[in-house]
């Protein structure tokens, strides 16, 4: 190689391996700075479209949890109401079997009676109130669509049947004008709270597998959240214990880099020792 003052090919092959390093610095630091190998596109576009895809398949998944956790709460309130609801039912035979007494007193059947129709009208109060963000299951006013919630990111839909527990309907008999005034009005009465004991207890046992259903897809989902999560951070995420050891290690090969440099470009002033 000659010796020339133009032209240091030393000093050249420094500054590129010096220019490399920092590269390499540049990239370690990011990565150490975001935890992530893949931040961008840029770093692996590949790598970085399937984290896309699957981070989206993670969101889309929110939503489903949360119509999930809507269901699951419109289903309690309607199972505490059902429950209410036959509770009240069991009051309402108590009082419909005590006046089916044919020697009961005017005074105590009318009271009977005033008592029926106060508990009576409160089953109407009581499906009235059976909402969950809009969501009454109680009332019919869902029709045979019952509550439909997102089961998966495609759309498919669980659904919750609804149960008709307003007076007079088909599973609570008894009719908002069912009094217990007289023996044989309280002998009819007691048919229909007992029919409407039987029909509520079937719609509380519906409402329950349904609430399970919905409950055990939202636990599934949850865990296959998690799952995707995991499989995003394994192929984005930086092992930063691996990234710090090479930090030094490339933060050394810097240091050595510029005195490198700083030996090849004093090399020509060896040169000026000829001219003396």
């Amino acid at each position: 190689m000659a010796n020339s003052v133009n032209t240091n090919l030393g000093a050249l092959i420094a500054l590129q391996n010096l220019n490399a390093t920092n590269v390499e610095l540049a990239a370690t630091q990011t990565r150490i700075n975001t935890g992530k190998k893949v931040a961008t596109a840029k770093d692996n576009g590949a790598i970085w479209a399937i984290a896309q895809g699957q981070r989206a398949d993670i969101g889309a998944l929110g939503a489903v949890k949360s119509s999930l956790d809507r269901g699951v709460s419109a289903v309690d309130v309607s199972l505490a109401a059902g429950e209410s609801i036959s509770d009240l039912l069991l009051q309402l035979k108590e009082k419909a079997l005590a006046a089916t007494d044919r020697s009961l007193q005017t005074a105590a059947r009318a009271a009977l009676n005033e008592d029926f129709k106060a508990i009576r009208d409160q089953i109407n109060t009581v499906v009235s109130n059976a909402s969950f963000n809009g969501v009454n299951l109680l009332n019919n006013s869902l029709g045979t669509a019952g509550y439909r919630a997102l089961a998966n990111t495609g759309g498919t839909t669980i659904r919750v049947a609804g149960e008709n527990l307003s007076l007079g309907s088909t599973n609570v008999t008894v009719a908002a004008a069912t009094t217990i005034g007289t023996a044989t009005l309280a002998t009819t009465a007691l048919g229909l709270v007992n029919a409407s004991i039987n029909n509520v207890s079937a719609s509380l046992a519906r409402l329950g597998t349904g609430a399970k259903s919905l409950e055990t897809h939202r636990s599934f989902v949850g865990k296959l959240s998690d799952a995707l999560e995991a499989g995003v951070g394994n192929l984005v995420d930086a092992d930063l214990a691996k990234e710090s050891a090479r930090l030094q290690s490339l933060q050394t090969k810097q240091q050595l880099g510029v005195q490198a440099l700083s030996i090849a470009n004093s090399s020509t002033s060896i040169l000026l020792g000829l001219f003396r």
